[in-house]
């Protein structure tokens, strides 16, 4: 089990980059490991479920962080907040990990299209490129107030037609 614990390990650190997140990972996947070895149908491929279980895990711990993304938007001008471009998977996290935040940007690129001119540029101004809803007012002429009400329609637009991303 030692040799299937260090497999596992560098198998769980390759695709994620905070190693906190590695620990937990690794701890769910014996925990579970553990649970099952109660239950009345053997596991035939140990080593085979233990990395199934752990992409899996890691596949989980990607997603909750996007809706954790996804529900932070808009609210607040804090310049040290959450940013969409900071939330998403690292492209050097592993393979999964690029795989998923291409997808990702990607689905993401279609939704900001549907999106009115005006949403589309308040969201992209301040998630993607960083501009302070304070420079965009003083930039178009336009309230603070009318461009956080632009965001939150670009968000929850964004949220409900990407919902089905969390699903899959």
């Amino acid at each position: 089990m030692l040799k299937e614990r260090s497999r596992l390990w560098n198998f769980i650190r390759r695709r994620v980059a905070d190693q906190t997140d590695a620990d937990d990972i690794l701890q769910d996947v014996f925990y579970e490991f553990t649970q099952a070895y109660h239950l009345p149908q053997p596991i035939e491929q140990v080593s085979a479920w233990l990395f199934r279980v752990a992409r899996n895990r890691i596949i989980d711990r990607f997603r909750k962080k996007k809706e954790v993304a996804l529900e932070d938007l808009g609210g607040s001008d804090d310049e040290d907040g959450c940013r969409l471009d900071l939330m998403l998977p690292s492209p050097d996290a592993g393979p999964e990990a690029a795989y998923t935040r291409a997808m990702l940007l990607e689905e993401l690129q279609h939704a900001l299209e549907e999106l009115p001119a005006n949403q589309r540029e308040v969201f992209i101004a301040h998630e993607l490129d960083g501009v302070s809803f304070k420079e965009m007012a003083a930039q178009s002429g336009v309230s603070i107030n009318t461009l956080l009400a632009r965001k939150r329609y670009a968000v929850l637009f964004l949220r409900e037609r990407l919902q089905a991303l969390y699903e899959e």
